[in-house]
């Protein structure tokens, strides 16, 4: 039994192309499968402020994966490890690694994309959260890695308070491989408008009130047929923080 919520054993699988990939559970009731942010791992973004707590209240049982590059599941060096779209694919490989039919699935950020990209390509949720992306971040993924490039390959060099300083401040928190971050990058893929305009599912799209990280959430929400829009205190970073956060998702997946 873990000690505290953030003190969850952790679980393994091999994913579609071999690699493993480590997650945590919380609760029991529904299956909800939660997808982190880059540079994150599924503790600091779901545990450490109480959201997946919050959820797992409502009945669920919260899935963490920790993504590939990320957290402990596997860091490998090798660029062939980090293929186009691996990401949703690891989120496909759990899903049938646990044998999930009915479930619900969001992310936040990078988790936010990356439950995009399943839901372009076929999962089939009852509900689906995307958190703190916008319309932008999702059509034009690949875009928007050169940030991230940037501080990957000059870490040290930015001016204290700075968006870079800051971005890297959080990688030595949770202790990220910036190797390993910069073959994650290679994986973003453009999601066709068309595309989000096509998907099923009732989508949540909750994102920080000062938050404009990843372009409009609104327009995003606005995009899907079925997309509801919430705002919660704070900028891409500091809404994660907030309980509200939590909240939002809780009442959407329980509504």
């Amino acid at each position: 039994m873990a000690s505290s919520p953030t003190d969850l054993p952790v679980r393994r699988f091999k994913s579609f192309d071999g690699e493993e990939i480590a997650y945590r559970e919380l609760g029991e009731g529904r299956p909800l499968v939660l997808i982190h942010g880059f540079f994150s791992t599924a503790t600091v973004n779901w545990l450490r402020y109480g959201h997946a707590e919050r959820i797992a209240a409502e009945g669920y049982r919260v899935i963490m994966p920790d993504l590939r590059g990320h957290g402990d599941s596997t860091k490998s060096h090798d660029p062939a490890a980090y293929p186009k779209d691996a990401l949703a694919d690891d989120g496909f490989a759990l899903i049938e690694h646990l044998g999930l039919t009915d479930y619900d699935l969001g992310g936040y950020s990078l988790g936010g994309r990356t439950t995009m990209r399943m839901l372009v390509r076929g999962a089939k949720p009852a509900k689906a959260i995307c958190g703190g992306m916008g319309l932008q971040g999702t059509v034009n993924a690949v875009g928007r890695g050169g940030h991230f490039r940037n501080i990957l390959t000059h870490l040290g060099t930015f001016e204290r308070g700075s968006p870079e300083w800051m971005a890297e401040a959080f990688l030595k928190t949770t202790g990220g491989d910036p190797v390993a971050l910069l073959h994650v990058l290679e994986t973003f893929v453009d999601t066709p408008i068309e595309a989000i305009r096509a998907t099923e599912a009732p989508v949540l799209v909750v994102s920080g009130k000062d938050d404009d990280d990843n372009g409009s959430a609104e327009s995003l929400a606005d995009a899907l047929p079925h997309g509801e829009f919430a705002i919660v205190p704070g900028n891409h970073m500091s809404a994660v923080t907030n309980k509200a956060l939590g909240e939002a998702m809780a009442r959407f997946l329980a509504g």
